[in-house]
This record gives C-alpha cells, sequence and structure tokens, in this order.
C-alpha cells in the first residue's frame, strides 16, 4: 500500500481546458510499484489545512480517493498508517505550493516567501513527527515542486516577469527548498528536489529555440514544457510534468 498526502500535485489536478489524458504522479508511482494507492491528497491544501482542517470536498479528491470523513490528511494517514502496520511501501508528501503561490503577484514577493516559509516549516514540524511515528520504518518522501514562477518570463500576466523568473531560481533553491528537505531530514525522510530534477537551477544565459516563444532560457522552456504555466498561468504539472515526477519518487524509494 502507498499513502499520498499534500495538494493538487497529488490528487492529478488538471486545468479544464487541458487535454484529456495522463495520470497525476502519485497514480504513476502506485501502478509502476504495484502498490494499493490510498490517496488523501486534497487540492488546494496548505500546509496549515493538512495538519488542521477536516474534510476535503469530493470535487477536489484524486480519482478513487476515499472520503477523509471529517478527519484532516494527517489523522487519517496516521490512522491508516497504524491500521495496516507492516503492510505500508511508501509515503508520500507534496505541500506549501498553495502557501507560497500568491507571493508571486505581491509588491514584495521576497517579504512575503519569507512568511509563506515560515508558516510551512512550522506546519510541517508540527505533522511529520506523527507521520513518521505512525509509519515506522516505512519510507516517507518529500516533494518539492517545479519552479513555476520561471514561467512568468514569458508570461504577459506578469509585467515584471523576467523579474520574478530571476529571482525565483534563488527563492526557490535557496530558501524554500531548503527549509523542505531540513524538515524532512529531520524524520528521516528522503527529499525529492523536484525543482532541480526538472531544470529548475540553470543559468537563464543559456538559451533554448522554442516553437512557441521562441529563444527563451532553457530552464524557461522546460517549465513551459512540464507545467501549464507559460500556457494557461497555471501551475499544474502537464502529463509529462507528472511522468517527471513519478520517476524522480521512483529514484528515491
Amino acid at each position: 500500500m502507498y499513502v499520498s498526502l499534500g495538494d493538487s500535485y497529488a490528487t492529478g489536478y488538471r486545468p479544464p481546458n487541458a487535454p484529456a489524458g495522463g495520470a497525476g504522479f502519485a497514480y504513476l508511482v502506485a501502478e509502476r510499484s504495484d502498490l494499493r494507492l490510498i490517496n488523501l491528497a486534497c487540492s488546494g491544501a496548505t500546509s496549515a489545512q493538512l495538519r488542521a482542517e477536516p474534510g476535503c470536498a469530493p470535487g477536489n479528491r484524486g480519482p478513487g480517493a476515499p472520503d477523509p470523513a471529517g478527519r484532516t490528511q494527517l489523522d487519517a494517514a496516521v490512522q491508516v498508517l497504524r491500521e495496516h502496520q507492516g503492510r505500508i511501501g511508501l509515503v508520500t508528501v507534496v505541500i506549501g505550493g498553495n502557501d507560497l503561490a500568491p507571493c508571486a503577484r505581491t509588491q514584495d514577493a521576497l517579504a512575503c516567501a519569507s512568511q509563506a516559509v515560515a508558516a510551512v516549516r512550522t506546519n510541517l514540524a508540527a505533522a511529520l513527527p506523527a507521520l513518521r511515528e505512525a509509519a515506522g520504518d516505512t519510507p516517507i518522501v518529500g516533494l518539492t515542486y517545479p519552479d513555476v514562477f520561471l514561467g512568468a518570463w514569458v508570461s504577459p500576466a506578469f509585467p515584471n516577469g523576467r523579474d520574478l523568473a530571476r529571482l525565483s531560481v534563488s527563492l526557490f533553491r535557496d530558501f524554500f527548498n531548503a527549509a523542505l528537505k531540513s524538515e524532512y531530514e529531520k524524520v528521516g525522510a528522503r527529499f525529492v528536489d523536484v525543482t532541480a530534477t526538472t531544470g529548475g537551477y540553470g543559468p537563464l544565459t543559456e538559451t533554448t529555440q522554442d516553437p512557441v516563444y521562441g529563444p527563451i532560457p532553457t530552464p524557461v522552456a522546460k517549465v513551459c514544457e512540464l507545467t501549464y504555466f507559460c500556457e494557461q498561468t497555471d501551475v499544474h504539472p502537464t502529463p509529462a510534468g507528472h511522468e517527471a515526477i513519478a520517476t524522480a519518487v521512483l529514484a528515491a524509494r
């Protein structure tokens, strides 16, 4: 069995006008690991909601997800882990993106991000020890995200898009992801730096000829391929993005 917690990345949400096809990374990992998935994730969840807000509306759950029956994600996960001790092969957690995302549209993105990262750390510090205690020796894998803010480089929705894209590299690498990694490692969890595995730390001086946007920085072209941000200002992964995340999780098990 495989227990998945988190937000819309884990539920496999896609924008309404996105082409059909492709599964979320959690479903791909379950299929390729031959594990039965119990997906407790909730689209739109913040780090605070994961541990403190009960329930998840049916429309915010992934395919086949169980009814949380008024429990928080954390409480539901702890119950499953205790009830099925010795039969859980993997736990994944992807959370924090909804804490950070609003900062892209604020005047002081760095100040906003500082507050968001502090909140994520506080909530993970409260949730992860309980998850580890219930999981025992079961591998826990914590995830981050592609640096979708790189897509602001080509998005007309962001007048200062290139400045935001440049800022986002250090924001993800040195700040957000460093904080996540630290909290997961405190409970012996493995951390998958999805930003790194999707090319987010590459130099913005290196360019690629993109079929839509022409010559743009290679990391920007990559995030345009793996998420819907450049095309629709939507942070969610494309099927190729979910494939990349699933591959990284499977390598970290």
